[in-house]
């Protein structure tokens, strides 16, 4: 093959590779199509197909009602959700990559076997742990409570976050490590002044995942969470529902509000988080 058949051949591979990607995203997109068009328009517009232009009167009314519903206004359950989904996203990231780069780097008697059964921790279905986590929480005296929330999703995402982040740490150049060592620097300085920095990739794709899932939750704050007041926004999205009437304007600009946020922190760490997520499958 000549290279100006090579140039032809790659150029044609690649409108190709793009046009397949892109009709497979306009297909993606029409259903967030119809829930934005029917959060911003009246539900009478909408009754017959949210693409039916005949009437169009777009606002942001629905968002305004969602946010100050009378009985589960959505503004405190996005409120509670923060609370829950940032110190449950920091504490474990903090703890398991600490873990990660001991496995990492470190020799000790058990390390095959604790690493094995990190990894058999990430096949335990989350049904199988909540009645024993119920009854911890309820003699801690934790239920009900966000500390209790918190504590559990912390515990549950420590297992995928050591795997990951030892993974990540062990593609890391070592070099520098050593002429660290050499210099002076003791372990927790070198992990603290040069290995943190060159895995904040990892570690941002880490938080991601982990504010992403915590944040979507909603088996876990169905079950230990019982106070109408403390309700997280997933709760609350479905108590929008009417026991007559069902508003769809109102379920989707409320539905909008509840996935904006992790969309918001995936744009704005995207170039991390796709660092992160080729990094530990790629050498450096």
């Amino acid at each position: 093959m000549t290279s100006k058949n090579l140039i032809s051949y790659k150029l044609r591979k690649s409108i190709i590779s793009n046009l397949i990607a892109w009709i497979f995203g306009l297909i993606w997109l029409i259903p967030f199509l119809g829930v934005l068009m029917a959060s911003i328009r009246p539900f009478k517009e909408i009754l017959y197909g949210w693409w039916n232009f005949d009437e169009l009167h777009l606002s942001l009314q629905n968002f305004i009602n969602a946010l100050n519903h009378p009985m589960f206004p959505m503004k405190d359950g996005l409120l509670n959700s923060l609370t829950i989904a940032v110190p449950s996203t920091i504490v474990p990231l903090i703890i398991a990559a600490l873990a990660a780069y001991a496995f990492a780097r470190y020799s000790f008697p058990i390390k095959t076997y604790l690493f094995a059964f990190i990894v058999f921790l990430l096949a335990v279905p989350q049904q199988m742990t909540v009645v024993p986590l119920y009854f911890l929480l309820r003699n801690m005296h934790l239920l009900n409570t966000f500390r209790g929330l918190i504590l559990v999703h912390s515990a549950w995402g420590l297992a995928w976050i050591i795997f990951f982040m030892r993974n990540y740490f062990s593609l890391l150049p070592v070099d520098v490590e050593e002429a660290a060592k050499i210099d002076g620097a003791s372990d927790f300085k070198i992990f603290y002044k040069i290995v943190l920095p060159m895995a904040l990739p990892g570690l941002i794709s880490a938080a991601i995942l982990q504010f992403t899932w915590v944040w979507s939750d909603f088996f876990l704050a169905l079950v230990f969470l019982q106070n109408p007041s403390r309700y997280v926004a997933t709760q609350r999205l479905p108590l929008l529902r009417g026991q007559y009437f069902v508003d769809w304007s109102l379920l989707s600009a409320a539905s909008i509000l509840v996935m904006i946020v992790p969309l918001f922190v995936y744009a704005v760490f995207q170039k991390y988080y796709i660092s992160g997520m080729i990094g530990w499958s790629t050498e450096k």
